[in-house]
């Protein structure tokens, strides 16, 4: 003897069927995994100034040379950090374009 759901679902089927119209199955809508925190870059910090920079006479020659290596080395960290950054706003971008889809499909959900 067929249960009351399965009954129904035959009836309506039948109905559906009839009337050139289907059934929709259930959507399987996944909810998107945002990139994981720890892959966020982490941004160089900038050299500290020294106080000579900005004072009158000037830093003396060496500390002037330890600055403006600190400066380079910054730079090179910089340049490194750039592609990484890059593709960790990709993998941002690639998220909330899934968010957005998930929501999409999250509201014809409740349309069917």
């Amino acid at each position: 003897m067929q249960t009351v759901r399965a009954m129904a679902v035959a009836v309506l089927g039948s109905w559906a069927l009839a009337h050139g119209t289907a059934l929709a199955a259930p959507i399987a809508c996944t909810p998107p995994v945002p990139p994981p925190a720890e892959a966020k870059p982490e941004k160089p910090k900038l050299p500290e100034k020294p106080a000579c920079l900005d004072a009158k006479g000037g830093c003396p020659g060496w500390e002037a040379y330890s600055f403006n290596d600190a400066v380079k080395a910054y730079n090179l960290q910089a340049q490194a950090f750039r592609p990484l950054a890059e593709a960790y706003i990709q993998k941002l971008n690639a998220y909330v374009k899934a968010s957005s889809e998930y929501a999409s499909c999250e509201a014809k959900s409740l349309q069917q």
